[in-house]
């Protein structure tokens, strides 16, 4: 009883003016029934009301039954303008449902948020009260709507020409509107020709609009809208002006720069419906319109009132004034459980049938039966986009047809099977089964019936989600209407009579270029190669300055820089020059050298010059650095530059502001002078530029041009080189630019109940919050926006948990992320970043992993704010935050804290402790220093320079050179020396030495270093010809044996430590540790003044004579990251000299030689001390991976090695005698030639007296 439960009258009553135009109607029952009740309560009753004729409908309002306990608590709105092809109302695009009522009294109304032009209007029901049935009264609202209507037959059209008008018909804004539907895929809607073969070409292609500009051999396409040949009206327009178009297509809309070429121009005639009103034969290939079209507006100009009065339109073909709409009912397959069942003809052969279908999904189920007699089964499926047919006989017989898709004809005939995609015949397959192809007693298309009783259905496929029409059975259509009304088949969770697909991705959510790719119910975006990241390609991988690639210990090098985040501005690939300050560095076409010479007819020269960044980019860096600059030069010899100091300027440039510049670099704007007129000291003082003195001699006029209002230098005018002799040469550097006014950007809350407040947040379909905070608070909101019902609030709920949360309609959301163990509230910063888009919602804290919630499928996705956006409190001023937030940034765009903090009580600007958090980031020994903006790296302790004291400062060595490092001498050890001497260095005793460097060389023997004291003390480190390293602590001498060569041109790494009598040496062989040796000496204090000397001495006579004779022959290799306790003396001697106690002899530049190789493959091997007494035995550990012969054999190597090393030490103390100012070398034992122990040879009787003024020298 479906229908019967429909009928009721409609009534109209005026409730405002007349001039509102006004009305409402009421569904009017029987008498005492009280509103609309089905009698029975299921999903499958409606109410649907006639208006009578097509009209605007702006609301709807809903009442359950009076007296009762019937009410609908929510429905579906549905409308049409046939009865038939119903479309479903969507509120945001995204949501079916409407909410209904609570109760049988109150009333709900909706406000719809476009209006709907139909004359049918059906509700259905979804849930009602479970206490009582489905009970309805209803309301709607709206406007009476005039429609003129022209319909084609797809070969007719209008042709519509101006009136003759000596003036131009061109305004300043010309429109084009009109509605349209149809069921065919493809058409021109509009053609219109202009001036200069300029034509404007609107068509429908494949459900889509194509918007085509043409002139001459140009040509742009414009593309806007999706699955437009469903029956239902579409609303279009194009606007154009001031070489702009604005196309619109119902709800989406899109603005377009129309490209110099393609400017509009004068437009003669247009054209409805088709191009052959025009006569034109290169466009004939195009398909007429079929379908109707309405309200055709040109400037305001109702053009089918002119077709139907004859006046300046002409008609070709058959066009009527009515829009008569073929019947078709389409069927939608919505859920996992959807299927159609229609009975079949027992024991007869089918001649075949057919469905069209619509669909987003690559796979699904279209169409499956039992053959008769249980002799198989037939499927005709989707799998990759293609259709195929599968038929299986008693588990032994299948055929396979691949073809393309979009609707489907199955023909079984005469014993062959043929199936014909799009009714194409290139798209036809055919088959010849050896059984006849005859359907059981039903079909089913889509899905098969969920119970376990079913054994007529299997679908080992997919459900088919999407839309079908046309449905044939042996050439006899399938009246879907009988099959609602359940008179016919039988089905689960279809809607009949509407196709309620989707396009999910027109518009396209998807940002920055992402790629929009779609299912039945949810849309993907790839994200590949456009530089963001996110549900959406919302969030940009880049960081936005080259600040922040310092401050995650990068280095110098080319980096993506996205200067606003997630805002529209690309990134873009620019070198970050990491020194003490980060500079960004944007090049253009000429940074050379340019000379010009004098030419006849040729008075200027002009210069552009087009940078790596485009011209939004370049404002945008510069707005956000605190500092940039450009370097101009300017050669000249009879050339005049800007004609001072009163004439016209020759010479000019101009910058971001297309406004000609008149100083040169190293003046102020609107000087018209050079850098030395504003400092007094040009050539000639009567000028304010050198090259203003007009000299036949060179001069030059250079300097820096730093107001970023003006800057980059985008053309340079160079006026004076047309006078015999005259000659000139200009150069303009690259654009450089340092400091991020964004990065440190701070505010420190020192009050719970202090906030700062900012206009409203506008992310209504997608949002991003990032910031750094630290506390040492338990809890606060860092910022909050509210509107009516909506909000979004980011907040430090406990010392260990941060969450985002908002309200876009659905009810709250909270996405949450929890640290664990560790506390947040710990005084150093951490970074939040938060993002809200139609698909999900994220939050991330640091490095710990990403939270994601899944946003509703059917649900309110657009955020609506109306509130002051508060920072770092609430409106309420509770859970305020207490501590600092830094580089807040909304939707790409940073918020001013500091400017605002200035003016805000409770709140300072700026927040200082960034060595807390960014400390670690300064290497080797380097410190930390607070500055107000950042921090910056001491590298003053450090062997190392750099920005965070990473970078190896290195020289390469030959013969000759050396470096003197020279240290305050002891009190004591001379007198004549000044008083002011520091105490600090009297009777120095070192307790300990810390020695390291890195060293590449192939030269073997060598000295690698030498450290004596002003008390005959000395240390010296050898490397002989087999690669071995001696260490010569006088009076001891310590000789290791390595097992692989050291001098082999790679870069090895030496530390020396001592405290007291323990001596430990570590060597990593080609930076990887490749051998630890600790070795325990007995040896007294060694105490320096300190000297320090490599390859080069003052007298031979002062060293050792096996160490002098090494000193004379020089050192060849590289030396690096040289350091002796706290003292760096080749960084000094390199970066300091002129502030050093060093003397540099011979050459010595600065190189990169001391940088590291890559990681050795080797495994380490280590030696420990197991003994703490001198003489003691040590153990050789080797990688497990070598084998055992290799390992007994290295422990045999170390037995010796070690005992050797015992008689050595100890034949050196049993003849040392040690005096106060002087000590004496005993006979060392004379060793054999080849001795590996012993590689360096000394004479029996030789001697080491150090002089009392011994210097340091280091190379």
């Amino acid at each position: 009883m479906l229908f019967s439960s429909l009928l009721g009258l409609i009534c109209v009553r005026e409730t405002f003016p007349k001039s509102y135009n006004m009305w409402y109607l009421c569904a009017v029952f029987p008498a005492g029934a009280g509103g609309w009740a089905p009698v029975e309560s299921n999903k499958y009753q409606w109410l649907e009301v006639d208006l009578g004729e097509r009209t605007e409908i702006t609301a709807v309002a809903t009442q359950g039954r009076y007296g009762s306990s019937d009410w609908v608590s929510s429905f579906l709105l549905m409308f049409s303008d046939t009865g038939c092809n119903w479309k479903q109302y969507r509120q945001e695009d995204n949501i079916r449902a409407f909410t209904g009522n609570s109760n049988a009294d109150s009333v709900v109304q909706f406000k719809l948020q476009q209006p709907v032009f139909a004359r049918f209007l059906r509700l259905l029901p979804l849930d009602w009260n479970p206490n009582g049935r489905i009970g309805l009264r209803l309301e709607a609202y709206g406007c009476p709507y005039k429609s003129d209507v022209a319909r084609f037959d797809g070969s007719s059209c209008l042709l519509y020409r101006f009136s003759p008008n000596p003036t131009s018909s061109q305004t300043a804004k010309d429109t084009i509107s009109l509605k349209f539907k149809t069921l065919q895929n493809s058409g021109t809607l509009i053609h219109t020709e202009g001036q200069d073969d300029h034509t404007i070409t609107l068509e429908l292609h494949k459900g889509k609009l194509l918007l085509h500009l043409r002139k001459g051999t140009s040509h742009m396409v414009v593309s806007l809208g999706s699955l437009l040949d469903d029956q239902h009206w579409h609303h279009v327009a194009i606007e154009r002006f001031s070489g702009h178009l604005n196309f619109t297509v119902d709800k989406s809309s899109q603005q377009i720069q129309v490209p110099a070429e393609l400017s509009p121009s004068e437009i003669n005639k247009i054209s409805y419906g088709g191009v052959q009103c025009h006569g034109s034969q290169r466009v004939m290939s195009r398909r007429n319109f079929h379908g109707c079209l309405e309200n055709l507006l040109w400037n305001d100009v109702n053009v089918i009132d002119l077709a139907k009065q004859q006046q300046q339109v002409s008609i070709t073909g058959n066009v009527t004034f009515t829009c008569a709409e073929p019947v078709s009912v389409p069927v939608t397959f919505a859920g996992a459980q959807s299927f159609l069942q229609l009975p079949g003809a027992a024991q007869q052969q089918r001649d075949g049938g057919g469905v069209a279908f619509r669909t987003w999904n690559r796979a699904g189920l279209l169409l499956t039966f039992d053959l008769q007699q249980q002799a198989g089964s037939l499927w005709l499926y989707l799998s990759e986009a293609r259709v195929r047919l599968q038929i299986h006989k008693a588990g032994r017989y299948t055929i396979l047809v691949d073809v393309t898709w979009h609707s489907v004809d199955l023909i079984a005939r005469r014993g062959h099977l043929t199936i014909t995609v799009d009714k194409e015949e290139d798209s036809t397959a055919h088959a010849s089964p050896s059984f006849p192809v005859v359907s059981g007693n039903n079909l089913f298309f889509g899905g098969c019936p969920d119970s376990e009783n079913n054994q007529e259905c299997r679908n080992p496929f997919n459900v088919f989600q999407g839309c079908m029409r046309h449905i044939h059975v042996d050439n006899n259509a399938v009246d879907l209407i009988k099959v609602q009304q359940m008179l016919i088949g039988n089905y689960s969770d279809l809607q009949i009579d509407m196709c309620g697909i989707i396009d999910r991705c027109s518009p396209s959510h998807c940002e920055h270029g992402g790629r929009c790719t779609q299912s039945w119910s949810t849309f993907h975006c790839n994200c590949s190669n456009t530089g963001y990241s996110g549900a959406t390609c919302h969030s940009s991988v880049y960081e936005k300055s080259c600040e922040a690639y310092k401050h995650q210990g990068n280095t110098s090098g080319l980096y993506y820089i996205d200067v606003d985040g997630s805002g529209p501005i690309k990134s873009q690939l620019i070198y970050c020059n990491m020194t003490d300050k980060t500079w960004l560095v944007i090049q253009h076409n000429n940074t050379e050298l340019t000379k010009l010479k004098a030419s006849s007819g040729i008075n200027q020269h002009l210069a552009y010059f087009n940078y790596s960044a485009d011209a939004e980019q370049l404002w945008a860096i510069i707005t956000q650095a605190e500092h940039c600059e450009q370097e101009v030069l300017y050669h000249c010899r009879k050339s005049l530059l800007l004609n001072t100091p009163d004439g016209s300027p020759f010479t000019w440039w101009v910058g971001r502001t297309d406004e000609p510049q008149t100083y040169w670099g190293g003046a102020v704007p609107g000087s018209q002078q050079c850098g030395c007129g504003l400092q007094g000291n040009c050539i000639d003082s009567d000028h304010y530029c050198n090259c203003d003195a007009d000299r036949k001699e060179w001069a030059t006029d250079s300097g820096l041009l730093t107001h970023k209002e003006n800057l980059p230098v985008r053309w340079v005018v160079v006026g004076d080189i047309q006078r015999p002799g005259s000659e000139a040469a200009y150069k303009v550097g690259p654009l450089k630019c340092h400091g991020d006014k964004n990065f440190w950007n701070a505010a420190f809350f020192n009050k719970e109940t202090s906030y700062l407040h900012f206009p409203t947040f506008h992310g209504e379909l997608s949002a991003d919050i990032s910031f750094l905070f630290k506390t040492t608070a338990a809890s606060g909101v860092f910022l909050e926006n509210l509107g009516i019902k909506d909000f979004i609030r980011v907040e430090l709920s406990s010392p260990t948990e941060v969450v985002f949360s908002f309200d876009v309609g659905n009810g709250p959301f909270e996405v949450r992320v929890e640290t664990g163990d560790v506390a947040l509230n710990d005084d150093r910063w951490h970074r939040v970043r938060a993002e809200r888009n139609v698909k999900e919602a994220s939050l991330r804290v640091d490095a710990f992993p990403n939270a994601t919630q899944k946003a509703p499928a059917d649900g309110h996705i657009h955020l609506q704010l109306n509130s002051q956006l508060f920072v770092g409190g609430t409106a309420s001023r509770m859970k305020g935050f207490l501590g600092c937030i830094r580089s807040l940034q909304l939707n790409g765009r940073t918020l001013d804290l500091e400017e605002r903090a200035k003016i805000t009580p409770g709140v300072r600007p700026g927040c200082p402790g960034h060595c807390s958090s960014y400390g670690e980031l300064c290497q080797n020994q380097g410190r930390c220093v607070e500055m107000y903006n950042g921090f910056s790296c001491d590298c003053g302790l450090s062997a190392y320079a750099g920005p965070f004291c990473q970078r190896e400062v290195s020289a390469d060595f030959k013969p000759g050179t050396s470096v003197q490092y020279t240290f305050k001498e002891p009190y004591e050890l001379n007198r004549n020396i000044s008083t002011q001497s520091s105490s600090i260095y009297s009777d120095l005793k070192l307790r300990g030495e810390n020695v390291s460097f890195s060293f590449r060389s192939s030269q073997s023997p060598a000295l690698l270093l030498y450290v004596s004291s002003y008390y005959r003390e000395y240390l010296a480190v050898l490397l002989n010809r087999n690669g071995k390293r001696r260490r010569d602590f006088k009076p001891v001498i310590l000789v290791m044996t390595s097992v692989r060569n050291l001098a082999n041109g790679q870069l090895h790494r030496v530390s020396i430590r001592r405290l007291s009598e323990t001596v430990s040496v570590q060597v990593i062989y080609s930076l990887t540790v490749q051998g630890i040796y600790y070795v325990t000496v007995q040896v007294t204090y060694l105490t320096y003044s300190v000297s320090i000397q490599v390859t080069y001495s003052v007298t031979s006579g002062e060293l050792d004579p096996e160490i002098a004779r090494l000193n004379s022959q020089g050192f060849s290799g590289c030396l690096s990251v040289v350091q002796f306790n706290s003292v760096a003396p080749l960084k000094a001697a390199l970066l300091y000299p002129n502030t050093s106690p060093v003397i540099v002899i011979g050459s010595l530049a600065e190189s990169t030689c001391g940088s590291s190789s890559p990681v050795n493959p080797y495994p380490a091997e280590t030696t420990h001390s197991l003994s703490g007494k001198r003489g003691g035995t040590g153990e050789l550990i080797v990688n497990a991976i070598k084998s055992d012969s290799a390992l007994i054999g290295g422990v045999i190597a170390v037995v010796i090695f070690v005992i050797l090393c015992a008689l050595a030490i100890m034949a050196r103390f049993l003849y040392r005698r040690k005096e106060t100012f002087h000590t004496q070398e005993p006979q060392g034992i004379k060793p054999e030639a080849d001795s590996p122990e012993y590689p360096f040879h000394s004479e029996p009787n030789s001697q080491n007296i150090l002089s009392e003024n011994q210097k340091e020298y280091f190379i």
